[in-house]
């Protein structure tokens, strides 16, 4: 996360939100001396009043393997972001920036056993679909007997245990109100000058 006090969010309801509109992530770890990467898509939970974190890879993922044994990772979810020019402020001497919206979960993660990887991915599909109302829910239920299964195989589910929750909303927070207005109005028809508008 940026190091800025002025960027940092720490409130759970807004950074669940972000989470809950941005479910499609980028996981990193560090296991056996070697970084590893992988994107997938979560779904958030509330388990015992601890939160968590789910997801799937294939199984052909580099870091499917390392499931089973468990590491720490660092789950980032991002948003909106844009390049800001100097030219748009107000002040001189200001250098080029990128604004941007972003939230880190960071915790151990353990292998999901197969009825929580069908609950993952049966939620998974429920999450999303509701996105595309009016449209009636996909479910497995339409897949031809014994298809589901079959896929199923081809993946494993993970879940973060979330130990640090935090995001940076980068706005030009750090700069005058009249250097931020020109920034935002530089950035026109684009979503975060109104973000930038409302800080």
């Amino acid at each position: 996360m940026h190091p800025a006090p002025a960027f940092r969010v720490d409130d759970r309801e807004t950074l669940l939100a972000f989470l809950a509109a941005h479910p499609f992530v980028t996981l990193a770890a560090g296991i056996g001396g070697r970084p590893f990467v992988a994107q997938a898509p979560v779904v958030v939970r509330e388990i015992q009043g601890e939160l968590a974190i789910d997801f799937h890879l294939s199984r052909g993922n580099a870091l499917a393997p390392h499931l089973v044994q468990g590491f720490r990772a660092v789950l980032l979810a991002t948003g909106l972001d844009a390049y800001v020019s100097p030219d748009w402020y107000e002040s001189a001497d200001q250098v080029p920036t990128w604004n941007y919206l972003s939230v880190e979960a960071e915790g151990a993660v353990a292998v999901l056993d197969e009825a929580e990887l069908v609950a993952q991915l049966d939620d998974l599909s429920r999450q999303e679909e509701a996105r595309l109302a009016p449209k009636p829910l996909w479910t497995r239920d339409k897949m031809a007997p014994g298809k589901f299964d079959a896929m199923l195989r081809g993946i494993i589910g993970g879940r973060l245990f979330v130990e640090r929750l935090e995001g940076t909303f980068k706005l030009s927070q750090n700069k005058t109100p009249a250097d931020r207005l020109g920034a935002a109005e530089g950035l026109g028809e684009h979503p975060l000058a109104g973000l930038m508008r409302a800080v």
